[in-house]
């Protein structure tokens, strides 16, 4: 027992300090968690093979993650992921999957084996891409939004993949029954998770979540009883993992729950990342060198491609397609759980393990940057990307004519929307990059731009420096500070400009920066409600201010 407490200590410490070196270089924690083991292998510190618990610890780590995945496929989400992601993620799976296939048996993989590699390819990093676009703010942009939506049918292509090698991993009774035994029991098992996920998770957890303990208690206590029933009759922990957070997905708790479960799964998650580096270590790569470039340098630059390709010929511009493009440009954690499963089936080899690792590694290392410097790497590539956009584009089509108005409101959120209800519908221009909302607020006579506001040419289409007023209700610094460097020009010919800021500190950068107004919700109300009260003692006005609000949450609702 000592000596596996000392060797835990030993991965946990070299783990801390990798990671910390990949925060100082910016780089995702997951390359740490490989790196540790590689240190460890080439040191020959211990054999993980040796210790079971570490085996243990590495099937929870894939239970876990399948789990937090589980819990952000809810039924609302499904619907909301649109027609658009739909087609282009299964359009990347299928192109991804065919080229990648070519590739692999062009360099002589046995066909099982080129299957295995392709499929591994197609899928990139949700927890990577979804970190790295959350830190930047843009999860809410165009290509955020179209980046989420790919992933999540990525995700559901993943998960249908592990159920048919579940089936495959049975024994007895010849392969295509016992496929279609697996699908005829998945269905009725997805089945009793959606009923319990719909008409009896939602109450239940409601009463305990009064207690917080008790609600990290419940779910994993679900977690366990569901990956115990689940292995009798035949899968594995990582689909009793998804099950058990699509069954939990529904709740109204389930962003709690995510958020302490986290540190569990991210324990976990370090020894099956560890044991990966370690294989990479005792795997012979000879051979394997110009495989391992090669095929980094498929996903690195041909993913991208193909998602400009595709987003062009369904009519979206350059910039929202390249940025979509570059953030997939790496592997999955679904593509190593992949490998491991294929490994422990006997599909694959060690050595084919060890490709995908590697260039997972690579992959993921490139791509980070990508993601980080996407807009400067967009600036230079601008012209040429010009041959994957048509000239007319979705944004152009969505848009109204691009006539001057005398304000520009950007972003139609909760904010922009209670302040485009209170102006004259004729002089205001309304930006927003949701197509939703940009269908919606035409029906109700609002002209609107369809695009991003970070996009320099949008600037200029939506004509902002000869409006008398520019509102930006995004809260994102840095896309602020860019529109107040644009609209830069001598004092009495700039248009006034308000914009949002989501903490105090943001406010008085964007005062410094020559901002008109800022607007801080909680100072706003406060202060207007403050002066309200303090002209009216008798606060007959708020019976006023009632009634106004009721108008508006009436004129909400008809626009939803």
């Amino acid at each position: 027992m000592t000596g596996g407490l000392l060797e835990l200590a030993i991965v946990i410490l070299v783990a801390a300090v990798l990671g910390s070196a990949a925060k100082l270089f910016r780089q995702p924690v997951i390359l740490a968690y490989l790196a540790t083991g590689i240190v460890i292998g080439y040191f020959g510190l211990f054999n993980f093979q040796d210790k079971e618990v570490f085996s243990i610890f590495s099937d929870l780590g894939i239970m876990f993650l399948l789990f937090l995945v589980g819990l952000e496929i809810n039924y609302t989400s499904l619907r909301l992921v649109g027609k658009a992601s739909v087609i282009l993620g299964l359009g990347q799976i299928v192109f991804t999957a065919a080229l990648g296939y070519l590739i692999t048996a062009a360099l002589g993989f046995p066909p099982l084996q080129a299957i295995y590699i392709a499929v591994a390819l197609t899928f990139s990093s949700t927890i990577i891409i979804v970190k790295l676009l959350s830190d930047k703010r843009e999860l809410h942009s165009l290509h955020g939004k179209m980046s989420v939506g790919l992933l999540l049918v990525q995700d559901l292509v993943a998960v249908l993949i592990l159920i048919f090698l579940a089936s495959v991993d049975t024994g007895g009774g010849g392969i295509w029954w016992n496929v279609i035994l697996t699908v005829l029991k998945g269905i009725a098992l997805f089945a009793f998770i959606l009923f319990l996920g719909r008409k009896v998770f939602p109450p239940l957890f409601d009463r305990i979540a009064r207690s917080q303990e008790l609600l990290f208690l419940a779910s994993v206590a679900w977690l366990f009883l569901l990956a115990a029933a689940i292995a009798k009759i035949g899968f594995s922990i990582e689909i009793a993992g998804l099950l058990a957070g699509l069954a939990l997905a529904n709740s109204s708790e389930r962003f709690e729950i995510s958020h302490k479960l986290r540190p569990l799964r991210d324990f976990f998650i370090l020894i099956f990342f560890v044991i990966l580096g370690t294989s990479l270590t005792l795997s012979n790569f000879n051979g394997l060198a110009s495989p391992i470039i090669l095929l980094s340098l498929f996903v690195l630059i041909g993913n991208p491609l193909i998602i400009l390709v595709l987003m062009g010929i369904m009519g979206y511009r350059k910039r929202t397609s390249f940025l979509t493009g570059m953030n997939i440009a790496q592997i999955s954690e679904f593509s190593l759980v992949l490998a491991a499963v294929g490994l422990k089936i006997g599909h694959i080899t060690e050595g084919v393990v060890a490709l995908i690792t590697a260039v997972g590694i690579i992959t993921i290392a490139f791509s980070s940057y990508f993601i980080m410097h996407g807009e400067t790497i967009y600036r230079f590539f601008s012209r040429p990307l010009s041959l994957f956009e048509r000239k007319r584009t979705k944004e152009t089509e969505l848009s109204d004519g691009e006539e001057a108005k005398p304000i520009v409101l950007i972003g139609c959120g909760r904010t922009g929307e209670s302040l485009a209800l209170g102006l004259p519908r004729s002089e205001i221009l309304i930006v927003d990059f949701d197509p939703d909302v940009v269908k919606k607020l035409k029906m109700r006579g609002f002209s609107v731009l369809y695009g991003d506001s970070a996009d320099d040419e949008l600037f200029h289409r939506a004509h902002m420096k000869e409006a008398k007023l520019v509102i930006s209700t995004s809260p994102d610094l840095d896309d602020n500070l860019a529109l107040l460097a644009q609209l830069s020009m001598p004092n009495d010919t700039r248009p006034k400009v308000i914009v949002r800021a989501d903490t105090e500190e943001n406010a008085k950068a964007l005062y410094e920066h020559g901002t008109d107004y800022v607007l801080l919700p909680h100072f706003t109300s406060g202060q207007y409600l403050g002066k309200t009260i303090a002209l009216d003692p008798a606060m007959e006005v708020l019976q006023t201010l009632r009634e106004n609000d009721l108008k508006l949450l009436e004129a909400i609702d008809g626009k939803k």
